[in-house]
């Protein structure tokens, strides 16, 4: 998983304690090290937690390019990273992967380099040339990065609680947590603390202690296919087929196979030597197990069931508030907690899930609610969904926002922030459902 932390400023050689602690304090994100590195004119300190998929013998971070004294810390992993060296003309020695393509290209060619990158990551890089630290993202957000003012000096982080120990920070409930029980956006439950955006860059001059931020990715950007649905769903399917392999791991891991749409889709394309599944006897209507064993038969995987029960929940339930941070509206979370610590015992680092696949691919019955009304649902044998599809008037037509905004409501929506959100997602995707 890795993870990074650090702080910039005018002074920042003088906290390389503080910087090592917080490197300590999410030493668990880094099981093949914790190091923390000062760059050469001392107004830079960066920490990283290094866990080693691409290649078990490199070196953990941070990075360090010689020539230029550029310091990198890098959590997560460019799926073509061997691609690009070759297409920037970088050679990478033995022990080197794609952390150091990650340096060597931002060295060469500055923060132009995040357009080449195929990958999910979070970096912190100081560059001691031009007294800047950067901070950047991938395109959707699936590495977490959080940073926060003091003083002059900026500090970041891959987990918030480390920001908090920092130094401190109010609790705020923010008023998506009652609706949906989680916040969203770049606003944290702490004072002074945000989460950087996905695809944006952070940019922060250590003399003036200005700083910017930029999106150097947007989809609404990205062309719409031209084309009808069959050569879409054509054209779709290559890339899907081309392109989650890719993602698959170079060495043995888990995929956590639900029975569901995504992960169905994953288990198939990626071939993992083994599959979890959480059952819960007694619970028949979220017992998805038996079609998890026919897919894990189909591409000869292992098939671990994982059964947990009360006593789970209750030993579980102070390591999944610590792990957490802060309330996530995730269902899931206990379940995939169980099947992530009978992963660990199993020996194996690395977990494949299918968070973001199902919407994707609109594999929810919410989006066929919206998509085809409470009726049809309900008409096609769905009728456990009965107390979702209430929250929908039968016979009533809403617009899509709107019924989106009721199907993910949780509580009261009094500033109207949720019906906001959603709003905003669905102009940005043109108002069209499949896209927002």
């Amino acid at each position: 998983m890795c993870g990074i932390a650090g702080l910039a400023g005018p002074d920042a050689h003088w906290h390389q304690m503080t910087v090592k602690a917080m490197g300590i304090a999410q030493h668990y994100r880094g099981p093949d090290g914790t190091m923390h590195a000062a760059s050469s004119d001392g107004r830079g300190v960066l920490a990283m937690n290094t866990l080693l998929i691409v290649d078990p013998l490199a070196h953990p971070g941070p990075y360090l390019d010689r020539p230029s004294r550029v310091l990198l810390a890098f959590n997560g992993e460019i799926y073509n990273y061997r691609r690009q060296a070759t297409a920037w003309g970088i050679e990478l020695a033995e022990k080197e992967t794609d952390a150091h393509l990650v340096l060597k290209a931002w060295t060469k060619l500055g923060p132009s380099c995040l357009d080449g990158l195929d990958g999910m990551f979070a970096l912190a890089l100081y560059d001691p040339r031009v007294g800047k630290l950067f901070l950047a993202r991938d395109r959707l957000g699936e590495k977490p990065l959080y940073w926060r003012m003091d003083g002059g000096r900026l500090a970041f982080a891959s987990e918030v609680t480390t920001l908090i120990g920092y130094g401190s920070a109010p609790l705020i409930v923010r008023p998506e947590m009652l609706a949906i029980e989680t916040p969203v956006g770049v606003d944290t439950p702490f004072q002074g603390v945000q989460l950087l955006a996905p695809a944006t860059l952070l940019t922060f001059d250590v003399v003036t202690a200005s700083l910017q931020q930029t999106i150097w990715w947007r989809l609404e950007d990205r062309l719409p296919f031209a084309g009808d649905y069959r050569q879409a769903l054509a054209a779709f399917s290559v890339v899907l087929a081309e392109q989650v392999p890719l993602r698959a791991p170079g060495c043995d891991f888990a995929l956590l196979l639900s029975g569901g749409l995504d992960s169905s889709v994953l288990a198939y394309l990626m071939r993992p030597p083994v599959c979890v599944t959480v059952s819960y006897p007694g619970q028949d209507r979220l017992d998805e197990s038996d079609v998890a064993a026919r897919i894990a038969r189909d591409i000869g995987a292992e098939l671990v069931v994982v059964e947990p029960d009360h006593i789970d929940f209750t030993k579980a339930l102070p390591h999944l508030m610590s792990a957490l941070d802060y309330p996530m509206g995730n269902a899931s979370t206990f379940s995939e907690y169980m099947a992530y610590r009978n992963v660990s015992d199993l020996g194996l680092k690395v977990v494949v899930g299918g968070l973001g696949p199902d919407e994707f691919l609109m594999g929810y019955v919410r989006h066929a609610l919206v998509l085809f009304g409470p009726d049809a649902v309900l008409k096609a044998g769905l009728d456990a969904y009965r107390p979702l599809a209430a929250k929908l008037t039968a016979g009533q037509q809403l617009e899509p926002g709107e019924s989106v905004t009721r199907l993910i409501l949780r509580g009261p929506d009094p500033e109207m922030r949720l019906r906001a959100l959603v709003a905003d997602a669905m102009e940005r995707a043109g108002g069209d459902l499949a896209r927002g």
